[in-house]
């Protein structure tokens, strides 16, 4: 579970701030970007990678951002100036009728390459572009969703080699970073979150042996992690979490 730390090491309900969210026209990353929205004094930028997000309130800024070019990453930051959050929902399980491989027999290079492009690179590229949105932040947070089953310690099944790989490097991007952040930015807090399974399109096909009480809404996901962001402190930089703050093994 996470620390119980001071109050004063996380911030006010008041405080002003700044997130953007990645990958805003799925499912959780709606939920999100419409959560934050609703709070007093937050400001909410929200990108898609394919396609403009739209949403009712206008004081949403919505761009479009392929966030696995790095020109686009870099011309968004040049634009949004300073930040306090990044929040990267983006991510792949399946593509058409490539699902998941059960089997290394099904194993797809093409799909495995789209995959690691989707669940992983963006998260260096934002990376290399906010930690400029940082600078002179006090303990900005940067998490991204990331998923139990990229946990190798807890991998009991096999299975579905190219999403718990891209996973996987997706840890090690977030392990790796808190640890260069620590020594360059004012208490950062980087993170990964399991946000449990979530009745989306990207979990749609594999949704049928889930029981009830086990499949979140978009919704009920994104409003526990955004409880496990608000409670993350300094303390929990370098970690990963699931929705329910409890700790999850590498």
């Amino acid at each position: 579970m996470l620390e119980q730390t001071k109050a004063t090491d996380r911030p006010r309900a008041d405080e002003s701030r700044t997130t953007l969210v990645v990958g805003a026209t799925g499912g959780i990353g709606r939920a999100l970007v419409e959560q934050l929205a609703a709070q007093p004094e937050h400001t909410v930028i929200a990108s898609g990678r394919r396609a403009l997000p739209t949403f009712a309130d206008e004081r949403i800024r919505c761009e479009q951002l392929d966030v696995t070019d790095e020109a686009a990453v870099a011309d968004l930051f040049s634009r949004i100036g300073a930040l306090d959050q990044v929040i990267l929902a983006q991510g792949l399980l399946h593509a058409g009728k490539q699902l998941p491989e059960k089997t290394i027999r099904r194993f797809d290079p093409q799909f495995f390459l789209e995959t690691v492009t989707v669940n992983t690179l963006p998260a260096l590229l934002v990376a290399k572009y906010a930690a400029q949105a940082f600078k002179g932040v006090a303990s900005p947070r940067f998490v991204a969703l990331s998923a139990r089953v990229g946990s190798i310690t807890d991998n009991h099944l096999g299975g579905w080699y190219s999403y718990r790989a891209s996973k996987a490097a997706l840890n090690m991007v977030i392990k790796t970073l808190a640890i260069e952040w620590q020594r360059i930015l004012d208490r950062p807090i980087v993170a990964a979150l399991h946000p449990g399974t979530v009745a989306t399109d990207l979990s749609e096909p594999f949704q049928r042996g889930v029981p009830p009480e086990k499949l979140f809404t978009a919704e009920y996901s994104a409003d526990r992690l955004l409880e496990v962001l608000g409670n993350l402190t300094p303390a929990d930089n370098g970690g990963f979490f699931a929705w329910d703050g409890a700790a999850i093994p590498w």
